[in-house]
């Protein structure tokens, strides 16, 4: 006869270990990043390759259970529960989220991009271009800066092909005073992303007002040649005043036929010294703090909204206003601890790779949040800094500034008064010039 099956009795402990189990995989924890509950497995996938698996769990474990609300509610509770916002992309379930995967076929894959770097062979440029160069997701890199650079372009390119990546770079190097859109047609063609760290830094006794007038045509060169070879490219800028090339730019494109959510000015290097300062106030990770800069990328014009963040909102209130300040002079801090030598270059160029990996990643389906200086409507100001949605077309959403506590409703009124201003010079570029065929 058959053997009977053996009847497994579990200890009371294993049973209670076993319910805990099932009790957290089914456990929901509100993002801080969205306000939105998720389970530990939608969690994890959606943060798949932006956080290692330590850092991930330590994370989850810093949100706050999401508690669950009592029984009885009836046909009005399923009503108000789908009264409740949308989350994001990573609340679907792993099946569908490999369906829905395979429909987008026109979305590139991972490791298939071409990424620029235009100014590539200069102080922000070199460390930029091997940041990117060590994304698993760049295909291939080119680096172009002018003739006159501090090393050629081919130079650097050489350098960083010995890097152990897949990446494969070229150098392209331009004489001053010739245009580039004469000139970067191989260079540009087929790009997914172009980051402009270009431009002349600003000298002593020179206005803000001279600046922009001799790098917004600086700007409006790499623009064109963009406009042209690769219309459909994300164009990340770091050229100085942000507050006013990016305007410029952007109507630019517009007035070219071509969307102007594709010019994004990267105020990512805000956001970082925000999250480190409040970091070094606190003694927390500044991996898992995310204070929100809000406004522009110049002086005043930088907002951090600390009240938005956890960690950040528990500082003590009078010590806020320095720390806001700290924020906004932190470039003039790096200038002369370099005596004069230098700016920030470096964690520039660590901000620049930030925003570029989570526009790539973006691109690439996986939806990614970042503040970035852009084409807005949230406020009455046409264009401003807040926290954007990037995903396979870019720029997906512009997303609301949110709460703000007294001080920093007071602060944003003074933003937006210097900021209309800075905004205005770009607009008025941009009236007066258009990009060529």
């Amino acid at each position: 006869s058959r053997a009977a099956w053996p009847v497994v009795s579990l200890s009371s402990a294993s049973t209670e270990l076993l319910r805990l189990t099932v009790s957290k995989m089914a456990e929901k924890r509100i993002d801080p990043e969205d306000g939105a509950a998720y389970t530990w497995e939608e969690f994890s996938e959606y943060y798949a390759g932006k956080y290692k698996k330590k850092a991930l769990a330590a994370y989850w474990e810093e949100c706050e259970v999401k508690k669950s609300k009592k029984k009885g509610g009836g046909k009005g509770k399923d009503k108000k529960a789908k009264a409740e916002p949308e989350p994001k992309a990573k609340v679907k379930a792993k099946a569908k989220a490999k369906v829905k995967a395979k429909a987008k076929a026109k979305a590139p894959s991972a490791g298939n991009f071409k990424v620029c770097v235009c100014g590539g062979a200069g102080g922000i440029g070199q460390p930029l271009s091997m940041l990117m160069a060590l994304d698993s997701n760049v295909k291939e890199l080119c680096v172009f800066d002018l003739s006159v650079a501090m090393v050629p372009p081919a130079g650097v390119a050489a350098d960083l092909g010995h890097l152990e990546r897949k990446s494969e770079l070229k150098g392209y190097q331009m004489e001053l005073g010739a245009k580039p859109i004469d000139n970067l047609q191989e260079c540009l063609t087929g790009c997914h992303l172009v980051l402009v760290p270009a431009g002349m830094p600003r000298k002593p006794g020179q206005t803000r007002d001279d600046l922009f007038k001799i790098n917004a045509d600086i700007a409006k060169g790499i623009v064109e040649a963009c406009a042209k070879y690769c219309p459909d490219a994300m164009l990340g800028m770091i050229v100085n005043p942000v507050n006013s090339v990016v305007p410029a730019m952007a109507e630019l494109y517009k007035k070219k036929g071509l969307d102007p959510l594709k010019i994004v000015g990267i105020t990512t290097l805000d956001i970082v010294r925000a999250n480190k300062f409040v970091g070094n106030e606190t003694g927390k990770n500044p991996n898992f703090i995310n204070v929100p800069v809000v406004g522009g990328h110049a002086g005043a014009t930088i907002l951090p909204l600390f009240s938005q963040d956890k960690v950040a909102k528990t500082i003590a209130a009078d010590k806020i206003p320095d720390m806001d300040k700290h924020v906004q002079d932190a470039g003039t801090d790096v200038v002369n601890a370099k005596n004069g030598k230098g700016s920030a270059t470096l964690s520039m160029a660590y901000a620049g790779a930030r925003l570029g990996k989570s526009i790539l990643a973006g691109l690439m389906g996986k939806k990614r949040i970042e503040c970035a200086y852009v084409k807005s409507d949230i406020t009455e100001l046409p264009y401003f800094a807040s926290k954007v949605q990037f995903g396979e077309k870019g720029v997906m959403k512009v997303l609301p500034l949110g709460e703000m506590n007294d001080y920093e409703t007071t602060r944003l009124a003074a933003v937006k008064e210097q900021l209309k201003g800075e905004i205005e010079s770009g607009l008025k570029y941009a009236e007066a010039n258009s990009l060529a065929d």
